[in-house]
Parts: structure tokens; sequence; C-alpha cells
């Protein structure tokens, strides 16, 4: 079921939202825990009953690993045993649904074998439910996890709104707000204030910006068989704009109905996009996945303990993993290795006593992000480089057809002058709205900010309301979030 579905909105969301508050009003709070549990299985279910199967089975192991673990009735060495009995049992579901025809077209390649690919279904948000596990588990190793109990655990692990796209928690992160007392389970008004404000923004973003954007990004990377400067330039920085206002459109929304249920989860957005460093980048997108990878990955690889090349080292490998966990694919591989290699040159810059102005600062870490996008988003290594040599004008230059009786002397150089729109569909919507995500992230406040600073008024309520109907009325171009692929 997608959040920016009328089902969701005026069926799932309302229904769940009636019958969790209906039953802690009558303090029967375990039922209402389990009126949530059951409504997140439902959610998980919606497009294919059988994943609730691959669902339950993932909170059972886990929860038994987990029990084993927090109890530590077995020796030290069998304890490590047994997290790591956990972890590969994760990572094994993880690599047989999302990366086995990855694995067999890679075996297929470099030898003889003609292995066929064996097309498996992959569970919806397997990546960041395996996150969220292995999390879970190295708690529990460590003593963070108390007050266990399956139905918390099942909460935790399946609380619908941030179930399939994150973001990424720590049981000690969400279960006490569930074990809160009565009267913080009960109708909170400003919650609900801000959680409908945050939601219907989250969906705004997405409807309204990313979808559009997506009418510019989608013919650029996937139907044009070359593409001219500006076509190219605006083809990636419509998915750069798109990607992000998906991502965060989605987790604003997960936010939003999490509050609904006096629910805060982690913020994971944090205005990426007006980054001055590679690092500071880091700190502001995918936040939760960043402290995953810094808690989880990192910092256990050796982080910054050892020798500068040890550490440098680290930073790679870390990145080779989280490229290698958003896609079964070479190029998210490469994007990953990309971010690595940058943190690893910003790590050596920062040790050099030269400093660049904030705006130059700003401009390169911007287009590297941009130009990095690109493999993310291209299917093949020859759809990135068709973007790349576009943007650097290898596959032709053109220019307004109005520029030509000041600048034809340009036409020596291979200068052409026409129409910029030759293989990607001219819309002024698409247009207005380009610039539109630009200015938004770039210059203004974000989702979270806004809500935070929020004070209800006649002006605000009249704004909200037209945005809400805008973006409800445009649903019926429902598309997928574009992580739920990951």
């Amino acid at each position: 079921m997608l959040f920016n579905s009328y089902a969701f909105i005026f069926l799932f969301l309302p229904i769940t939202f009636a019958g969790y508050f209906i039953l802690n009003r009558k303090k029967l709070t375990l039922a209402a825990k389990t009126w949530l549990v059951l409504a997140s299985f439902f959610f998980y279910g919606y497009w294919n009953p059988i994943y609730i199967l691959f669902l339950l089975g993932s909170v059972v192991f886990n929860y038994a690993v987990g029990s084993i673990l927090i109890h530590k009735s077995n020796s030290p060495a069998s304890s490590r045993l047994m997290l790591v009995v956990g972890i590969a049992g994760n990572l094994f579901l993880l690599a047989y649904f999302k990366y086995m025809d990855f694995f067999i077209t890679n075996i297929n390649a470099v030898s003889s074998l003609n292995l066929k690919l064996l097309h498996i279904a992959l569970p919806l948000g397997i990546s960041f439910l395996t996150f969220t596990q292995v999390a879970y588990l190295v708690d529990a190793a460590k003593g963070m996890v108390r007050d266990h109990n399956f139905l918390n655990y099942s909460l935790f692990a399946t609380f619908f709104p941030r179930l399939l796209v994150g973001p990424i928690v720590r049981y000690r992160e969400i279960v006490p707000q569930f074990d809160a007392p009565l009267r913080n389970k009960l109708l909170n008004y400003k919650y609900i204030a801000q959680g409908l404000t945050l939601f219907f923004l989250g969906l705004f973003k997405k409807v309204i910006i990313a979808d559009r954007l997506a009418g510019w990004a989608n013919p650029g990377f996937d139907a044009a068989a070359s593409l001219t400067l500006v076509e190219a330039w605006i083809t990636s920085l419509s998915y750069t704009l798109q990607l992000y206002f998906d991502f965060s459109g989605y987790t604003d929304m997960a936010l939003g109905a999490s509050l609904l249920f006096n629910i805060k989860l982690p913020i994971n957005f944090n205005s990426p996009y007006r980054s001055l460093t590679i690092q500071e980048f880091w700190r502001r997108w995918h936040m939760t996945l960043s402290r995953f990878i810094r808690d989880y990955i990192y910092i256990p690889l050796g982080g910054s303990r050892g020798s500068e090349l040890r550490t440098l080292l680290n930073i790679l490998a870390t990145f080779f993993l989280v490229g290698l966990w958003h896609g079964a694919g070479w190029t998210f591989i490469v994007w990953g290795l990309l971010h690595g290699f940058a943190l690893a040159v910003f790590r050596l810059w920062q040790k050099t006593p030269l400093r660049l102005p904030r705006f130059v600062s700003w401009l390169i870490t911007f287009n590297f992000i941009n130009a990095a996008w690109v493999f993310f988003r291209a299917q093949t290594f020859s759809g990135a480089m068709k973007v790349l040599k576009g943007m650097a004008g290898l596959s032709g230059v053109t220019l307004p057809q109005g520029f030509a009786p000041f600048l034809s002397a340009l036409k020596e150089y291979g200068i052409q002058f026409g129409n910029l729109f030759q293989t990607i569909p001219w819309e002024s919507k698409t247009l207005n709205c380009f610039i539109l995500a630009f200015i938004l992230a770039v210059f203004f406040k974000n989702s979270n900010q806004f809500v935070d600073k929020l004070k209800p008024n006649w002006r605000t309520v009249i704004a909200l309301s037209v945005i809400v109907v805008y973006a409800i009325l445009n649903l019926n171009r429902t598309n997928e979030f574009i992580y739920f692929k990951f």
C-alpha cells in the first residue's frame, strides 16, 4: 500500500488511527499495540499476501536470536557465535532475494557457465528491514535492549510508517515511546496538527514535485540515444531533485504518520543540498543510514583509530558496502566508491591549510553529488556515460535560436542554434517545478524546520489546505517511491 494512494489516506490510516486510540482510551494498551502490529502486517502484505510470511519469519527469527543474546545464558563465546548466526541469517536472506541474480550474472560473465537467472521477487523494504534487524541484534549483544517481549519487538520491527523505506531506527528509540504512560497514548492535538502538516507536505513533495520532475529525468536516462549539453544537465539535475523530493517526501510522510500515534521517529534529512562539503552532505542526507554505517560498519572496521592509510581504506570499504546495499548492480557500487573517494580526498584536504570560499565549496560539492547520482540512476554504464558525455558537451552543444544573431561565430566550433529540447519533452509546468524544486532544496527551510516553527493561523491553514487539495487531486497518477526498489 502506497502512502500516496486513496486507500492509505482515506481508509487504512484513519481506521488504524481510530482503532489504536479507542483501545488506548479503554485502557486496553496491549490490545492497542496488537492492533498496530496487525495493521502493519496488513500494510506490508497488501501488495502480496505471501510477504506476510516473510515478515513474520524475520520477526520470529530475530526475536529468538535477540532473546538469547539479551539473557546471556551462554558463555561469551557462544553469545558471539549466536550474534554471528543472527547477522548471517539476515544477510543471507538479503543476498538471496536481492543479489542472487546479480551474482549469477557476474559468474556467467567471467566463466563458461550459463546459469539461469532466478528472477526472484524482491520483498519490499528488505534492505531497510535487514539493517534494522542487524542493529537490534548488535545492540542486544551489547546489553542496550531492555523490557524485551515479543509484542514490543514485533511493533518495533513492523511499525508501518517506517517499515518500507525507513528511517532506520533503534529499539531503544521507539519501544519506550510505546511503553509511555497512558496519558501519552491518548489524542495529542499538537502532534496531530504537526503530523498532518508533515504528512501532506511530504505528499506534495512526492506527487507534485518529484513525479513531475520524472517527466524530464526518465526520458533523458531511459529513452534518449544521446543528449546535448543542456539536455544532459537538465536530465541529471532533474533526477537529483526528483530523488531528494521523492525520498524526503516519503520520510516526511513517515514521520507525520508516526506523530499521529504520538511516536517521534528520527529526522532523516536536513537540507542536504546546502552542504559545503561531502562530509556535511552525509551528515544531512539519509541521516539514519549515515548513523548506521558509522556505528555498525565503519567503526567496527577500525574507523579512524589506525594509520591514515588504514582509515582511508576503511572509508572506501564502507562506501563500497553502502553502494552495494543500495542496489544489485555495478553502477551502484561505482556510486558508492565515488563517495568513498570523495570523503577520502576531503579527509586529506582537511590536513592542509587551504580553504575555499563558501560558494565555491558548495558549487563543487553540489556538482559532484549531481554527477555521482548519474551512476545511481543509470541502468548501465553506457547509460551513465551517455549523460556524463552530454554534460561535458561531447555530444553536441545547442543554444537557443535567439542567441544566433549575437553568437554566430560559435558555429565554427560546432555550436548549433535551435530547439533546446530535442529528445526531452518540453513542458512549462515541468520547468516551473524544476525551478521551484531547486529553490526549495537550496534556499528554503526544510519540512521539519517548518513544522517545528509552525504557528497555526488562517494564512497557514489556507496555504496548507491548498497544498492538500492540489496533491490529493493529483493522486490519479500514483507512482511508487524510488527507494521501494532498494
